[in-house]
């Protein structure tokens, strides 16, 4: 039987990475890539406000029409599958008019918004159309990291007791570390955070803002604890630590990847893997996850509804250090904690 050809577009083509005119990793590129591994989509229609951009891409993919706003290629091109790869301030609105447009699955990259009232906008508006909403935490799919969650799973360590992970901000490069920590711990919520950050530059990543330096304490509900450590001074001595009742793990930032060690022994076991945690093969995994859930109904392992428990974390951390106190979850803000501390020149550059 003839399998379903998908109609695919995307918004916010932007430029190849390192190409002149470049703000970041062309991850449309990446995505377009990914989907047409597949063999399953037609690239129906792109989108984006720069025209140069736009015909860029149009020269190199061939999409059967090109716009400038994307309100109007969601409401003509009856698509199936959009993917959003806009910066992360315009996220929120696109997926919701997406999914209102009728789109049926959502590859939204990450993080996922600004403000956390915008990520529980985006998240409810897709659960209430029954859109496949996933986010891009493509790492879950490569080698390390599977084989580090099946050993967890197996009992190498023992009894899984304390997650720790470190890296350059919470909101940026700290959502795919935090949303590993939810995948290594079978995607259970968390229930309280305690944390500070410190904010002396006002530093911002792709237009968001980002602390210098933090730390995060938190503990899931299956009393799992969690440490996240970001900016100067964070080194751990790898990126992701699983500690045991009988041993700990290690993701490392090179070659090997994992390695893990029980109580008593002498030295590391190292696991061999032919894929480091950077691999090119995760987007075009996460696309063809995608197509299958199309096919046969379900989620995908990018599915929001662990992106928006790891995304949780990250506004919980900010509103932590705002109260200077213990922030019990679900969280009951809408606001970007870190913005408003900026704004108010509580932290930042200006600081009062």
């Amino acid at each position: 039987m003839q399998k379903k050809i998908y109609r695919y577009g995307i918004i916010g083509t932007g430029r190849k990475h390192r190409s002149e005119g470049s703000t970041g990793f062309g991850m449309a590129h990446e995505h377009i890539r990914g989907y047409q591994r597949t063999e399953r989509v037609v690239l129906a229609a792109i989108a984006d406000i720069d025209p140069e951009a736009a015909n860029l891409f149009a020269v190199e993919y061939s999409p059967q029409k090109v716009y400038s706003d994307y309100k109007e290629m969601l409401s003509k091109e009856n698509l199936d599958i959009v993917s959003v790869t806009t910066w992360p301030h315009l996220h929120s609105e696109m997926v919701i008019e997406a999914a209102n447009a009728g789109v049926r699955a959502i590859h939204c990259e990450k993080p996922m918004a600004v403000t956390w009232g915008e990520c529980k906008r985006m998240y409810a508006a897709c659960k209430e159309k029954g859109v496949n909403l996933i986010f891009d935490h493509q790492r879950r799919y490569l080698e390390p990291f599977q084989r580090a969650r099946e050993l967890i799973r197996e009992g190498a360590i023992g009894d899984l007791v304390r997650l720790e992970a470190n890296t350059g901000d919470m909101f940026d490069w700290g959502t795919h570390w935090l949303n590993m920590m939810f995948f290594f711990n079978n995607e259970v919520p968390a229930r309280w955070v305690l944390a500070q950050i410190e904010s002396h530059t006002g530093r911002r990543v792709y237009g968001a803002p980002a602390e210098d330096q933090a730390i995060c304490q938190f503990q899931f509900e299956n009393g799992v604890r969690g440490l996240m450590i970001t900016g100067a001074d964070s080194d751990i001595g790898c990126a992701i630590r699983a500690v045991g009742s009988n041993g700990m793990l290690e993701i490392l930032w090179g070659d090997p990847s994992l390695r893990y060690i029980r109580r008593g022994d002498a030295n590391w076991i190292v696991v061999t893997t032919s894929e480091g945690i950077h691999g090119g093969e995760a987007i075009p995994r996460a696309a063809a996850d995608m197509i299958k859930s199309m096919d046969i109904g379900g989620s995908t392992i990018l599915s929001a509804d662990s992106v928006i428990h790891s995304t949780e974390i990250i506004f919980a951390c900010y509103e932590s250090s705002r109260r200077r106190g213990r922030v019990n979850l679900p969280l009951d803000i809408d606001d970007s904690p870190i913005q408003d501390m900026l704004d108010r020149k509580l932290i930042g550059p200006d600081r009062a």
